[in-house]
């Protein structure tokens, strides 16, 4: 990093009370690149998207830089003499003799050759000073025992505060040259091509909405609702166990991670418990009835299938979090981690409602809230470069109409969750709503038209897209096997069958 001589006539030193005193910083650095500034503003572009007026140690030397910012932005040259009028007043430069410090700083034309150079040094400063700010909260929290604090509150706190520093590094990533962007847009259509020409992201483990979607693709959001007893929770699990297998089946055949079809997972469940979602799990890929397991009423040979699959099933990628009550900011900072240590590739969160905003919003407004929460989630999506998966609850409308089909509006808070989201998905099972229907058998007509149309659509499911950023909407038929509460494609004549 370069730097220069304190050569400047009449530098500001900064007063040892001041709050950056004794910490990494280069005043003379901050002083050269200002100077650049005011002689050539076309050197405003190439520092302003990172650099910002917080970063300068020097609070004066932040002042000036903000002023420069300002008249730039109204299209004005920021000279000495422009910026005097609004430094007229300041007492930190009334103290150095008045705004003439300005054209001080303008004295050194040399720096006009490492603006870059200086620009990259202040912030880096900045960036250490903010980890020894940081560093010292932790230590200052730890200590104080004064107060009823939970410990892993506190690491997970740490971790938020050490996660912005590290974010704010980030910046520079987030432009792509159109060379770039094409160069993985081919990279996913060759994918799609070598899959057999429908999956192009990780696979659902459904044939069906594998060809509608494409896959699960990275930095969606998902949304993923229903009225309860739909089987939103089942569907969601058979994903994640879908794509975490196909993750080791891709390894066991020598395929790279990054162009498996499959990912390890993250799965959230602030409903269930972890063992009873891993029982459904077992549930399903052993095929022992989920109901008689829960009651223990299995036999020998149903109990061998569970031990068999417990056993080949110990090495799959799905990590489960059960921890209940969860903010929105909670699950973003474990999710990081869990992308840190495990390299997760899918997040699946069971359900949006039952997640908290951030308790500094200061608002008893739902609505806000889940605005908050979804477009938490959509910005995880985007940073961790994973798909996100959110379960949400529909609101009771569903059950005031004829059809009960699931809309967009049905969705709860759905402003918000719609618009934040890239793909809505309902799932529906007209079987349930029948049953409800039940005549009384001593009706013989009645009671057996209900019978002949309840073995019609026996098993019958549909997951309906109601809205895809990347592709068409459509319904999607499955077929759900109870017993197992597992999804399966659907054979298109059977489901013809049903209507």
């Amino acid at each position: 990093m370069a730097s220069i001589p304190p050569t400047i006539p009449n530098l500001r030193i900064v007063d040892p009370a001041q709050p950056h005193a004794g910490l990494p910083q280069n005043i003379e650095a901050e002083a050269a690149l200002l100077g650049a500034l005011m002689i050539d503003n076309r050197l405003v572009e190439d520092v302003v998207a990172r650099l910002k007026p917080e970063h300068f140690a020097d609070p004066l030397h932040g002042r000036i830089f903000a002023a420069v910012l300002t008249l730039s932005a109204r299209g004005m040259a920021a000279t000495p003499v422009t910026l005097k009028p609004m430094f007229d007043a300041d007492p930190a430069m009334i103290e150095l003799g008045g705004p003439g410090y300005l054209a001080t700083l303008t004295q050194n034309g040399a720096a006009l050759l490492a603006a870059r150079d200086f620009a990259s040094q202040i912030y880096d400063l900045a960036l250490l000073r903010e980890l020894i700010r940081v560093g010292r909260d932790m230590v200052s929290q730890a200590c104080d025992t004064s107060r009823d604090i939970v410990p892993i509150d506190q690491i997970e706190a740490a971790e938020m505060a050490l996660y912005k520093v590290a974010e704010a590094g980030e910046v520079q990533g987030a432009v792509k040259t159109f060379r770039e962007a094409a160069m993985e847009a081919v990279a996913q259509a060759d994918r799609a091509k070598r899959s057999g020409g429908h999956l192009s992201g990780y696979t659902t483990g459904l044939t069906g909405l594998n060809e509608k979607m494409g896959g699960l693709h990275k930095s969606d959001l998902l949304i993923l609702a229903g009225r309860p007893a739909m089987g939103k929770t089942s569907l969601a699990t058979n994903i994640a166990f879908a794509c975490a297998q196909r993750f080791i089946q891709d390894r066991a055949r020598g395929i790279e991670p990054e162009k498996s079809s499959g990912a390890p997972v993250a799965f959230f469940s602030l409903e269930m418990s972890s063992d009873q979602l891993a029982t459904r799990i077992l549930a399903e890929q052993s095929e022992v009835n989920g109901e008689q397991l829960r009651m223990g009423k299995i036999s020998d040979d149903d109990f061998t299938r569970l031990a068999r699959a417990s056993t080949e099933l110990a090495a799959l990628p799905l990590w489960i979090d059960d921890t209940p009550g969860l903010s929105i900011a909670a699950l973003r900072t474990r999710a990081r981690r869990l992308k840190r240590q495990h390299g997760i590739g899918l997040i699946v969160v069971d359900y949006l409602q039952l997640l908290s905003g951030s308790k500094t919003s200061g608002s008893d407004n739902r609505v806000q809230e889940i605005s908050e929460i979804t477009r938490g989630l959509k910005t995880l999506a985007k940073e961790l470069q994973v798909p996100v998966i959110a379960l949400s609850q529909l609101s009771r409308a569903v059950e005031n109409r004829e059809d009960k089909r699931p809309q967009l509006s049905d969705l709860r808070e759905s402003g918000t969750i719609e618009q934040d989201s890239d793909i809505v998905m309902f799932v529906y099972r007209e079987e349930y709503y029948h049953g409800l229907k039940q005549p009384d058998p001593e009706e013989t007509e009645k009671h057996a038209k209900w019978r002949e149309k309840a073995e019609k659509i026996f098993g019958l499911a549909e997951v309906i897209i109601a809205k895809q950023r990347h592709g068409a909407t459509g319904t999607v038929p499955l077929t759900f096997i109870k017993q197992f509460t597992k999804f399966a494609d659907r054979a298109e004549d059977d489901y013809a069958a049903g209507y």
